[in-house]
């Protein structure tokens, strides 16, 4: 058999909470036309982007990652570093790293990877769910970066893995020690995306958003749609978890303003249950399989605060998976799948 490798992806992160390293680190992320996509010209984006948000974004996201740091650096990459490390442990192929935005990145990775006489290389976004702002980029990133400093090399991918059942699994393992914790109510909150980039994504243009409860309705549309399948994901979860319908609910953190993005929006459903008397609730968001900012900063810091000024008196952040235990045996059998495949 050719020799085999797995690659691991994540989104990235700055090389520290400085300003500098965070306009560096945002002006490579805001770049990216999948996650930027407006309709203009080029040089009209990156007027955008770097005239108008960066100036303006930069202080107040050094701050944020400032208050979430650690000793050993950012927590989205040790943390991946450490999910590598336990994968490895598991496997004999090789088990890469690399970052979307800043490093490890994907091109050092690669040249790894060719030196060390790989042929075939398994990429494993470590995005549950399709989006053109994440798993789409990434996906494109590496291909792109492989066609130009390894041409030899056969690149395949592993899907989205947002109703895969040892996933859920994993999840609810995860977060079991918290559900079984007192509570009013379980909080699932994705990161938003544009409502434009659901109607980009359907090829047949009549199903997202066209359809009355499109996310209901099966379609070939949802292999790429983001809304759907995280509808599936926090569906499969509670029916696994035993869930009671009336104590979860599912919404949308991170949005920008400036044109609609998927709703209802996380911190007006802290006002909401908390006016309904539910002042104890769980906040899971398994949109990151990883601890980073928009988890730890925005919902646990943040959105406790919000929660608490709103009436709240309990608010607990289920943590990400992680290097659970339980994650890694998923990725050990996914990956060792297709290791093992003639």
């Amino acid at each position: 058999m050719p020799k085999r490798a797995i690659l691991l992806l994540n989104l990235g992160s700055p090389d520290s909470p400085a300003v500098p390293d965070v306009k560096r680190y945002l002006r490579e992320f805001l770049g990216d036309e999948r996650v930027i996509d407006r309709p203009g010209s080029k040089l009209l984006r990156r007027l955008l982007v770097n005239g108008i948000i960066i100036p303006f974004r930069a202080k107040n996201s050094s701050h944020a990652y400032s208050t979430i740091w650690t000793a050993a650096g950012s927590p989205l990459v040790v943390t991946s570093q450490l999910t590598q490390a336990a994968l490895q442990k598991r496997l004999t192929a090789p088990v890469e790293l690399a970052m979307n935005y800043g490093r490890p990145a994907i091109p050092d990775a690669l040249r790894r990877l060719a030196a060390s006489g790989v042929e075939e290389l398994l990429l494993f976004p470590q995005y549950p769910h399709y989006a053109m702002s994440s798993w789409e980029t990434v996906v494109a990133k590496v291909h792109r970066e492989a066609a130009r400093l390894t041409p030899t090399l056969k690149v395949v991918c592993a899907p989205p893995f947002y109703a895969d059942p040892d996933y859920i699994d994993a999840l609810v393992t995860s977060a079991r020690p918290f559900l079984d914790q007192p509570h009013d109510h379980l909080l699932f909150s994705y990161h938003s995306i544009p409502k434009r980039h659901l109607t980009k994504g359907d090829s047949s243009k009549a199903h997202c958003l066209v359809v009355p409860n499109c996310c209901d309705n099966c379609s070939p549309a949802h292999a790429t749609c983001y809304q759907a399948q995280v509808t599936r994901t926090t569906r499969l979860f509670a029916q696994r978890a035993g869930l009671d319908p009336a104590r979860w609910s599912l919404a949308f953190q991170s949005r920008i303003a400036g044109e609609p993005w998927l709703t209802p929006y996380t911190d007006f459903e802290y006002k909401r249950l908390a006016a309904e008397g539910r002042t104890r609730i769980l906040v899971i968001t398994p949109a990151f399989v990883t601890d980073c900012l928009e988890t730890l900063e925005e919902i646990r810091v943040r959105g406790a605060e919000e929660f608490v000024e709103a009436g709240g008196k309990s608010f607990t952040h289920i943590p990400c998976l992680n290097d659970h235990p339980a994650f890694i045996d998923f990725l050990a059998k996914r990956t060792g799948e297709w290791l093992n495949h003639p």
